[in-house]
């Protein structure tokens, strides 16, 4: 078997180790890294390294909120085994938190395991944060650093671009500049204000506006203020990070943990099921309550304050999978049971599909950055800097601890004891399979420039509420039965007002729902 070497044994690198386990919703990453743990704080075992415990950090992007604990899928306290897990339970609902934000908290509680000399596993299925968790400067915050912030702050000095482009804004888009809006508008409800948002950042960062939809509101407002903040456009900082190779910030061992869709979509089934049977509907109830009396972030209706912000209901645990599923049936005044099939039937479809966006997640974006990052580090005479391995979890019952535990196991002993590590296209076919990828742009100023958006006249019914469709999706656009039905009416005769087409791009967010593109400041 082909081997690598770990990169503790050059002693080139002073990176502290990082252990992430990735992978679908239900193949068992929560399992994977309490065996690890486990394993880690064993006094039987024999380790030559100085590692002496392991604590787990949630990547999930449902579980950071409080309680909510059977639609969010989290381990049950008393099967976790004593192995601490940090990040979980720390938001409300109604709370968003930010991928910048769970980067800026993951980081600490690493530093602060790695200062107990104990190894941080990081788990979770939002394989967007962990990416950009492992890869710097590929992720534009509004947070000031430590360094930045200090009693008298000072405003950075603007570019020439930034100065020219609000120079020739008219008057009232500079207005809407100068006085963003705290809380993206929803695209449904408020049209205007999202389609004014995006001709504003058209205005001021072309190539950044066209690789958004309009609807993608809260990215569009996300993009003005990293403007209105660096007093930079946008564009300008991607370029400036595309001079600048994507290197990790820890000396990271990656698990992505995988079941073949077969197997994997009857668990998926089964446990939808369980959730109901746990106590899901309670839970969406509790849910639906706290949004309705939610109209404050106070009870006694206060306003909102810098302590205590405004909370958002349509976005954080509201995206989670069985909320909306669910909504119809709980609000009906008489509830049916064929409602309720339905209603279980489309939480079980978008179970499945939400899995499939996250393989890939992983293949498409997380697997050409590790590729792209490890042929760098070869390049310069050094080993693979995040070995990626995928453990098979097709088959559970005794294959789990043959296909997957002990070889994540020996695999994470090595990498800590700075042995060779494994080739890991040789783990398995499934493996050599899955994680042979055609190379894909990393560079964020290639991937802006190869995705931008472009208005299809022929779908777009009302000129406030343009159809934009992805350029590297036109031609499948265009072959759509929705593009096809409208040409064909308007060539036939009068223009007849249609529907919608449905291929206009616009963005659906569910839980860790990424867009299909990795570039900053999502």
């Amino acid at each position: 078997m082909a081997v690598i070497r770990s990169s503790a044994a050059l002693g080139s690198m002073s990176f502290k180790p990082l252990i992430v386990i990735c992978g679908t919703t239900g193949v068992g990453k929560s399992k994977l890294g309490i065996e690890l743990a486990l394993a880690l704080s064993s006094k039987s075992a024999r380790h030559h390294h100085p590692y002496h415990g392991a604590r787990i950090i949630n990547a999930d992007s449902m579980q950071v909120y409080v309680g909510m604990d059977v639609i969010t899928n989290k381990v049950p306290t008393e099967e976790r085994c004593g192995v601490e897990h940090l990040l979980m339970d720390y938001k409300k609902p109604g709370e968003q938190l930010t991928g910048p934000e769970w980067i800026r908290d993951a980081m600490q509680v690493i530093d602060e395991t790695h200062a107990r000399n104990e190894v941080p596993i990081v788990v979770g299925g939002t394989s967007y944060w962990i990416q950009h968790l492992i890869f710097p400067e590929r992720m534009a915050s509004l947070d000031k650093s430590s360094a930045e912030a200090s009693s008298t702050p000072v405003s950075p000095s603007p570019s020439e671009a930034y100065t020219n482009a609000l120079a020739s804004l008219p008057p009232e888009l500079l207005a809407l500049f100068n006085d963003l809006p705290g809380i993206a508008p929803i695209a449904d409800t408020n049209p205007r204000l999202a389609m004014d948002l995006h001709r504003l950042l058209g205005m001021i960062d072309p190539l950044v506006a066209q690789r958004w939809h309009w609807r993608d509101s809260r990215r569009v407002l996300t993009n003005l203020r990293i403007i209105q903040e660096n007093r930079r456009l946008a564009s300008e900082i991607i370029r400036e990070q595309s001079h600048t190779a994507s290197k990790p910030r820890y000396r990271t061992l990656c698990f992505w943990l995988y079941a073949k869709p077969d197997a994997l979509k009857p668990r998926l089934d089964d446990r939808v099921d369980q959730m109901i049977t746990q106590g899901l509907l309670n839970e969406i109830l509790t849910l639906k309550a706290i949004a309705a009396a939610g109209s404050s972030s106070s009870p006694d209706g206060a306003p909102p304050t810098e302590s205590r912000p405004r909370m958002d209901y349509t976005l954080g645990i509201y995206q989670a999978i069985g909320y909306k599923e669910f909504h119809d049936y709980l609000s009906a005044a008489e509830p049916s049971e064929t409602a309720f099939r339905e209603a279980v039937e489309q939480m079980k479809l978008g179970t499945r599909r939400y899995a499939k966006r996250q393989v890939s997640w992983l293949r498409n974006k997380l697997l050409p950055a590790v590729n792209a990052a490890n042929a760098a580090a070869r390049a310069e005479n050094n080993s693979p800097v995040v070995p990626t391995y995928l453990l098979d979890a097709t088959e559970l019952g005794d294959a789990w601890k043959t296909n997957v535990l002990d070889v994540a196991d020996d695999i994470t002993k090595a990498f800590l004891e700075g042995e060779a590590l494994p080739d890991p296209l040789a783990l398995s076919k499934t493996a050599s399979k899955m994680l042979t990828v055609p190379d894909r742009p990393t560079d964020p100023i290639a991937v802006l420039s190869a995705h931008q958006r472009t208005v299809c006249d022929v779908c777009t019914i009302d000129p406030v509420q343009p159809v934009m469709v992805d350029a590297s999706k036109w031609e499948m656009h265009v072959r759509s039965r929705g593009h096809r039905r409208l040409t064909s009416k308007r060539t036939k005769g009068p223009h007849v007002a249609p529907e919608q087409s449905v291929e206009d791009g616009s963005s659906s967010e569910s839980p860790g729902d990424q867009s299909d593109i990795e570039i900053p400041w999502q």
